[in-house]
């Protein structure tokens, strides 16, 4: 062997160096996503326990977290649809009228040829 050949390595289909390969991940992102939120819910849970000097206590202080966002959305919830629905009718509105425009063009220059 000649040091101006190139080394031959098993046909493994693998010719890069190991650290330069990508790595190939298997399995649903969602799944990693919801691990990890359980994982900081953990966390959370017991440093409130260690906080509170009672698992039961943080678990009620999350707990009321918890109903304060819920009412805070269902309270916004309502304002937030009506807003919406009226953006919605705003440009159902707007592009009704453009193509009755569009009509009336159209008719109008039917009528002149």
């Amino acid at each position: 062997m000649r040091f101006s050949e190139p080394v031959r390595m098993a046909d493994d289909g693998e010719h890069s160096p190991v650290w330069a390969r990508s790595k190939r991940r298997s399995g649903n992102p969602l799944v990693g996503v919801i691990v990890t939120l359980l994982a900081l819910f953990g966390v959370l849970t017991a440093v409130l326990g260690i906080k509170e000097q009672s698992l039961a206590e943080g678990g009620a202080m999350m707990d009321g977290w918890i109903a304060k966002g819920v009412s805070t959305v269902k309270g916004e919830a309502p304002r937030v649809a009506d807003e919406a629905a009226d953006a919605a009718g705003a440009a159902a509105e707007k592009a009704g009228d453009a193509a009755q425009a569009g009509a009336a063009a159209a008719s109008d220059e039917m009528k002149k040829q």
